[in-house]
C-alpha cells in the first residue's frame, strides 16, 4: 500500500504523522510525505520519503504582537493554515497523479485537504484526519470552541456560553469560515458546510483522535469517522543524557517544567518563575527543559536544586518524575498522563486554553489559567498537586484508559478499513 502523508511544517504537527508513517514503513507500506523541506532531515532519517513544497504560512509565520484572544487566533489562522491551502491543494493533486496513493493521512490543519473534500469533481484516494490538538467539535452547552471554559453546570451557565458564543462567532468563526470559503471558491470548491474546525472533524472519510475518550467531554454524538487511538509513539530523538541524570535517583520528588517547542520564545512565563518559586526546597528537584533553545536563554539563577536541558529523552524522564509544569501541549500533556503524572498548567495561547480546562475537568491537575503564573501562585499549585493525592489517583486512572489502547493497532485498522486491507 502507499500512503501519502501531509504534515504543516510546525514541530509540534509533523512529528505525531511521521509516527503514523513509521509505523505503516515497519510493516512494508510505502509513505510519502508532503511538508516543508525545512523538515528533510527528520522525514529522511524515519526511513520516509519527502515531498517537499515551500510552505510561505506556518514555516514563516511570526507571531503578531497580539494579546491571546480572537483577533489574534484570527490573524493566525489566515496566515498559519488558510493562506498555504492553494499550494497545498497543488501538491496534493500533483502527487496523487504521479504517485496514485492509495490513502492520505493529513494533520487536521493542513487545509490543502479541504479543495479535494469539497470538491466532487475530485478523484481522490480516502481522506483521514490525525487531529493535533484538543477535540475541536462544536460542544452542546453552547461553549464556544477555544476559551477553555468547562462544560456548563446549568442552564444559567448555558446562557451565559451562549452570549459568549455569538460574540465568538462574530470576531473570530466567521471571519476564518468567510476567509476559507474565499480560498476555496478561488480553487473552485464548494464553501465549508460548517466552521472550519467542525468541518475538519465531519468531512474527512476518518478522524483520529490521538487521547482517550477520558480525556474529553461529553459531546453527545461524535461523527461516524471518529476513533480515539490513545497516544502516538513519539519521534525517536538521539539524546544524551545530561551529566546530572543520576540526580533524578536521589529520592526527591521530581518536577518537570517546560514550555515545549512552540510558545517557548519567553522563559519569564512560565519555566523561569517556576525555578523561582520552588529554589530553596531540598525535598524538590527541578528539572527545566528549553525545548530547542540554549539554556543561556534563561535569564535567572539556576537554583541549587534546579537541572537544566535543551532536551530530554520524555519517554524515560517521565515515568521519573511526581508532576509536570506546562504551558498546555497537547503532546506533553498526553505523554504525561500516560505516564500518570499530575500536572499544572499555565497557558492561553494557541490550544492551551482548552487543554488547561481539560486537565481541571478531568481531575488531572490544576489549570492556572494564565500565560503569565506568579511565582506565589505556582509555588501553591505546585504544593497542592502533590499533597492532594486525588490528582495523582486520577492521574493514574488516565494512564490505565491510555493502556488500554494499543495506538498502532487504532490506527492502521482505521487506514486498513479504508482501503479494504485485510490484516
Amino acid at each position: 500500500m502507499k500512503v501519502l502523508i501531509a504534515a504543516s511544517p510546525l514541530t509540534g504537527h509533523v512529528n505525531p504523522l511521521l509516527a503514523v508513517g513509521r509505523l505503516l514503513a515497519r510493516r512494508g507500506d510505502t509513505v510519502l510525505v508532503v511538508t516543508d523541506p525545512s523538515f528533510r532531515q527528520k522525514v529522511e532519517s524515519s526511513g520516509l520519503r519527502l515531498t517537499a513544497y515551500e510552505d510561505r504560512g506556518a514555516a514563516t509565520y511570526l507571531e503578531p504582537h497580539l494579546p491571546p484572544g480572537p483577533v489574534r487566533w484570527t490573524h493566525e489562522f489566515e496566515h498559519r493554515f488558510i493562506e498555504p491551502m492553494a499550494t497545498q491543494a497543488a501538491v496534493l493533486r500533483e502527487t496523487i497523479r504521479t504517485e496514485a496513493p492509495d490513502v492520505i493521512v493529513a494533520g487536521s490543519l493542513f487545509l490543502g485537504i479541504l479543495p479535494l473534500l469539497l470538491d466532487a469533481t475530485t478523484c481522490r484516494p480516502p481522506i483521514i484526519v490525525l487531529n493535533i490538538s484538543f477535540l475541536f467539535l462544536d460542544r452542546p452547552d453552547d461553549a464556544p470552541v477555544g476559551m477553555g471554559l468547562l462544560p456548563a453546570r446549568d442552564d444559567i451557565e448555558r446562557a451565559r456560553y451562549a452570549a459568549l458564543k455569538v460574540g465568538l462567532d462574530a470576531s473570530f468563526v466567521r471571519p476564518v469560515r468567510a476567509l476559507t470559503d474565499a480560498r476555496l471558491a478561488r480553487l473552485g470548491a464548494r464553501p465549508l458546510p460548517a466552521s472550519l474546525t467542525q468541518s475538519l472533524a465531519i468531512l474527512p472519510d476518518a478522524f483520529l483522535q490521538p487521547s482517550v475518550r477520558e480525556f474529553e467531554y461529553d459531546f453527545g454524538t461524535f461523527p461516524p469517522g471518529l476513533r480515539f487511538v490513545g497516544l502516538l509513539p513519539t519521534t525517536p530523538m538521539a539524546v544524551a543524557v545530561p551529566e546530572w541524570w543520576p540526580d533524578l535517583e536521589s529520592g526527591k520528588s521530581i518536577i518537570l517544567v517546560t514550555q515545549g517547542t512552540l510558545a517557548n520564545a519567553d522563559f519569564s512565563e512560565l519555566l523561569e518563575p517556576t525555578l523561582q518559586a520552588l529554589e530553596g526546597r531540598d525535598d524538590l528537584l527541578i528539572v527545566a527543559t528549553t525545548g530547542g533553545r540554549s539554556v543561556e536563554e534563561i535569564h535567572c539563577e539556576i537554583p541549587a536544586n534546579g537541572r537544566v536541558a535543551t532536551f530530554l529523552p520524555f519517554d524515560v524522564l517521565l515515568p521519573k518524575i511526581d508532576l509536570l509544569v506546562t504551558n498546555g501541549g497537547y503532546g506533553s500533556v498526553s505523554q504525561a498522563l500516560a505516564a500518570g503524572v499530575p500536572i499544572v498548567s499555565a497557558g492561553l495561547t494557541e490550544d492551551k486554553a482548552e487543554v488547561g480546562a481539560r486537565i481541571e475537568w478531568s481531575g488531572v491537575g490544576l489549570n492556572l489559567a494564565t500565560n503569565r503564573p506568579t511565582v506565589d501562585a505556582l509555588r501553591w499549585a505546585v504544593e497542592r498537586v502533590l499533597t492532594e493525592q486525588r490528582f495523582r489517583e486520577r492521574a493514574r486512572v488516565m494512564a490505565r484508559a491510555f493502556a488500554d489502547l494499543d495506538p498502532g493497532r487504532e490506527i492502521l485498522a482505521a487506514i486498513d478499513a479504508l482501503t479494504h486491507v485485510s490484516g
